[in-house]
């Protein structure tokens, strides 16, 4: 990996400052606290939704299997985030490494892309329920479900080897100042001693492919979705397929909606106001809004967790009675 070099300073440089939300030291403990909450929030509303279909054996379907494994992304992409940027809001230097940058930035992109294919197999998933509901089971096996899972895993982790190597071999010029809370190719890039303009069209179409031929496979699949509720006869029906789907078309809008603002187009469009919001709402907000939708309107998945949290419940009133 190439280290910085600054015309006025020969010594090497071996990070990168992350401004995050530049403030009075008020604010940054403000802030702190606010997205520590909303951390812990995250991770206790994910982590109850793999309890929730771990216990319960009515859940034990490939539709709360892809659920449970969503949820557990979820975790994992907040968590490679947040972490760093609530230590930053205390720090007085904000330095991240330049090792930790570049990990940041794998995992971080990484996630996103698995996150996106989880999201297509959703899809799939419900599209094969519902079209093909008497060859579903044989279709959509344990088996099937399982290799499923582990293929979106593995091809989230491949798909930004490229970007990332790429950017680390780059030459990095002058102020080491990212004006951002988290390592992004786009300002990442603004700080290489060339501009490469062939290299940022590279990058942003890596971003791009996934993003919009997934959600194309989306939209196709809730097309055929859509055609066959239709046919259904009774009302009961369409509502009861329309309730199955309508939690993951929700979480689908909030994620494509933010992320193809940012990365729908070349990333020096941006600025760095607006990069921090969009990044803001897709990497944690939305995952701690997704336990509540998939909660809110799934009777079995509501059930689920009124058990698990009435178990907790008991098991913590026994400890404080013993």
């Amino acid at each position: 990996m190439k280290s910085f070099h600054t015309p006025s300073n020969s010594s090497t440089i071996t990070g990168f400052v992350l401004l995050g939300f530049p403030c009075p030291r008020e604010g940054q403990i403000l802030l702190f606290v606010l997205f520590t909450a909303v951390y812990l929030l995250t991770l206790m509303g994910n982590a109850s939704i793999i309890c929730a279909v771990r216990s319960d054996q009515r859940l034990h379907t490939p539709m709360y299997i892809l659920l449970a494994n969503f949820s557990f992304l979820e975790i994992c992409y907040v968590t490679s985030t947040v972490p760093n940027m609530l230590a930053n809001f205390l720090s007085d230097t904000k330095v991240i490494s330049f090792s930790g940058c570049f990990l940041q930035f794998y995992f971080f992109f990484s996630l996103g892309s698995t996150e996106c294919l989880f999201l297509a197999v959703m899809a799939f998933d419900r599209c094969l329920a519902i079209c093909r509901p008497l060859r579903y089971p044989s279709i959509m096996s344990r088996h099937c479900c399982t290799n499923l899972v582990l293929g979106c895993w593995v091809l989230g982790f491949l798909w930004f080897l490229i970007p990332i190597i790429i950017i680390s071999r780059m030459s990095f010029c002058g102020l080491r100042i990212i004006d951002h809370f988290l390592c992004d190719p786009g300002p990442l890039l603004a700080l290489t001693c060339r501009k490469a303009a062939v290299i940022e069209l590279l990058i942003s179409t890596l971003n791009a492919l996934p993003l919009f031929f997934l959600l194309l496979f989306i939209m196709g699949s809730y097309a055929l979705i859509l055609k066959a509720v239709l046919k259904v006869p009774s009302a009961a029906g369409k509502r009861k397929a329309f309730n199955t789907c309508g939690s993951h078309l929700a979480v689908v809008s909030l994620f494509y909606g933010s992320v193809l603002v940012m990365y729908g187009s070349p990333t020096s469009e941006h600025e760095a106001g607006m990069q921090k919001v969009v990044t803001l709402f897709y990497s944690v907000l939305t995952p701690l809004l997704n336990p509540v939708i998939y909660s809110l309107r799934n009777k079995d998945m509501k059930k689920a967790l009124q058990k698990f949290w009435g178990t907790i419940k008991a098991l913590i009133k026994n400890a404080l009675d013993n």
